[in-house]
């Protein structure tokens, strides 16, 4: 793809999650490319976006709107549209609300790359979650989800190529735009974890925000019942509930650095993921330890897991259904090779292959239509 002009398009910077890293692989295919996103926070930038071009836009002088980002919810779209996106011809924007909204110019190609149909907009219960607001404002805000949702659907339809990061993803999609979406799973930095040769420890191990939604809670009470060693690394709202529940056999590590997050993966009996989630990126990490996983049979895992070769499921969101599983663990000899060469088929490499890919077949597709248009106009 030479001579090709691009550009890529985040909602926003301002934490270093799954969709950020998206970005950075995004920066990695196209090095020169600037990126534009309604806000950034530079404290919290990965390290492989900070000398990338930023651009923002005025809601970046909000006073406040770091940290209270999500509340200012009604004013994204019209920042997105207002993103001067001129001469490029491609976008490629990484989207889970606003940035599939970026404007383009006639000719030019919009690909992008969902990692979910905006929370805000289509799942108001979910995202409001843990945010202290008065009722008479959630009232409003509700109400405004309604000419979100409108938004949301025409921008949706204005974009050449809409990619799923997850089957799960992929089924929201068709339900909510009515599009056939292909699947491209998120990229997994497999060179940053190794098997190692002294084999698992004691523990069972959770990594992890502690937030409500991702039900760490199974977790700390069946680890507890059943007397089993288990070491919880990540930190959040949820963390002094969780002390709480928690007995003996379970320790809180809170953050940790990324050397000690892969030296506990390294060494775990297996990782437990107990929640519902779009894709996750920490489980595969784990597998590329050659170590196994426990999760809830549902959401992003049922892409990730392969029962009893490289994990096991758990069926119902229970602590005796979890329990259960965790006794049946025991059972098994894992083969850490194998899980290894599971989680490389997951690699970056890959994932940019398939992305480049998608990219050219939707360019290809935009000039073969401006061509026919061209001949039905000279008839």
């Amino acid at each position: 793809m030479r001579n090709v002009k691009v550009a890529i398009v985040h909602d926003y910077l301002n934490q270093m999650g799954g969709a950020e890293r998206v970005v950075a692989v995004f920066r990695k295919m196209f090095p020169d490319a600037p990126i534009y996103t309604t806000i950034v926070d530079l404290d919290k930038l990965l390290p492989e976006l900070q000398d990338a071009v930023i651009h923002t836009t005025w809601m970046q002088r909000i006073p406040g709107i770091l940290r209270r980002f999500k509340l200012f919810f009604w004013l994204y779209p019209f920042a997105v549209s207002s993103m001067k996106l001129k001469g490029y011809d491609l976008i490629l924007s990484s989207s889970s609300a606003y940035a599939k909204g970026a404007r383009k110019e006639r000719g030019s190609v919009h690909v992008c790359y969902c990692h979910t149909p905006m929370r805000f907009a289509w799942d108001f219960e979910g995202y409001m979650e843990g945010i202290a607001v008065p009722r008479s404002l959630k009232r409003i805000a509700k109400w405004l989800t309604y000419p979100l949702q409108r938004w949301d659907r025409s921008n949706s339809a204005r974009v050449d190529r809409l990619i799923a990061n997850s089957t799960i993803v992929k089924e929201r999609i068709s339900r909510t735009y009515g599009v056939k979406a292909p699947i491209i799973f998120p990229p997994v930095d497999i060179s940053r974890f190794s098997v190692s040769e002294e084999g698992p420890g004691d523990y069972f191990l959770v990594v992890s925000r502690l937030v409500s939604y991702k039900r760490m809670d199974l977790a700390v009470q069946a680890c507890t019942r059943l007397g089993q060693k288990l070491l919880i690394v990540g930190d959040g709202t949820d963390r002094q509930r969780l002390e709480q529940l928690a007995g003996d056999t379970v320790t809180f590590l809170g953050r940790r650095s990324d050397e000690e997050v892969v030296r506990y993966m390294q060494h775990c009996k297996a990782l437990i993921f107990p929640g519902l989630e779009d894709f996750g990126i920490t489980p595969l990490e784990v597998n590329a330890c050659g170590r196994p996983i426990i999760a809830y049979r549902g959401g992003g895992a049922l892409d990730t897991v392969v029962a009893e070769q490289t994990g096991l499921f758990f069926e119902e969101q229970t602590v005796e259904s979890l329990m259960e599983t965790i006794k049946h663990f025991e059972t098994y000899d894992w083969d850490a090779t194998r899980i290894r060469l599971h989680a490389e088929a997951f690699s970056e490499d890959i994932f940019m292959e398939r992305l480049q890919s998608s990219i050219e077949g939707a360019m290809n597709a935009k000039e073969r239509g401006a061509k026919v248009a061209q001949m039905e106009g000279s008839y």
